[in-house]
């Protein structure tokens, strides 16, 4: 992929994580919000579904795996929003990043490391994020196509209730995570409707109030 078209698919990708943010609170950038905590309780529930756990089977869940650091992607991108509302620049240093790949010997070693560094730092680290990917083999294609699938997801939320607390997040004994899931593998993600087209799936299945 050429650096044109990941720099900017991220503006892409910035441009909505702002307009989500918004929708969320008009005034999100004077809120101070922890963007770098959420990151590091998605990095343990990621562990979770990975499997860490030595007194059991258990067998890596990848596709929950892959959706647990798409959010911590949202978290990223609000981070860096938050220092600059320049979505170029923050697209380009993006971009530079993901191009100097950091990861330990093992996925769980570095997603550790991920978690440690928001920590210390209460920041987004896109070189260790890029080294989950890597160990994972999930491609930046994959990461952008998730990303708008999840983020229309989370808009399907706000406009279903899900900040007054009556949005149901189970249906037919699914989490919407796992219908979110199934309509990106139903759709082609190369339209320029994909966006709409998630929203749309979405509500085809959601239950009647």
């Amino acid at each position: 992929m050429s650096q044109s078209i990941r720099q900017q698919q991220l503006v892409t990708m910035l441009t909505m994580q702002d307009s989500m943010n918004q929708k969320v609170h008009p005034k999100w950038l004077k809120q101070n919000f922890q963007w770098y905590r959420a990151i590091w309780i998605e990095c343990a529930e990621m562990l979770d579904h990975y499997g860490w756990k030595w007194w059991k089977h258990q067998s890596p869940d990848m596709e929950q795996v892959k959706l647990e650091l798409v959010d911590i992607f949202h978290f990223g991108l609000s981070c860096r929003l938050s220092d600059s509302d320049d979505y170029q620049q923050i697209a380009e240093t993006l971009d530079y990043e993901f191009s100097d790949i950091r990861h330990a010997d093992e996925f769980r070693t570095t997603l550790e490391d991920l978690a440690l560094n928001t920590l210390q730092t209460k920041s987004f680290n896109a070189q260790i994020f890029a080294g989950c990917m890597q160990q994972i083999n999930m491609p930046f294609d994959e990461l952008f196509t998730s990303y708008i699938g999840k983020n229309i997801l989370n808009r399907f939320r706000q406009d279903h209730g899900y900040k007054e607390g009556h949005y149901q997040k189970v249906w037919d004994n699914k989490e919407d995570n796992e219908h979110l899931i199934d309509v990106i593998q139903s759709l082609d993600s190369s339209s320029t409707d994909f966006a709409d087209n998630v929203y749309q799936a979405l509500s085809q299945r959601y239950p009647a109030s």
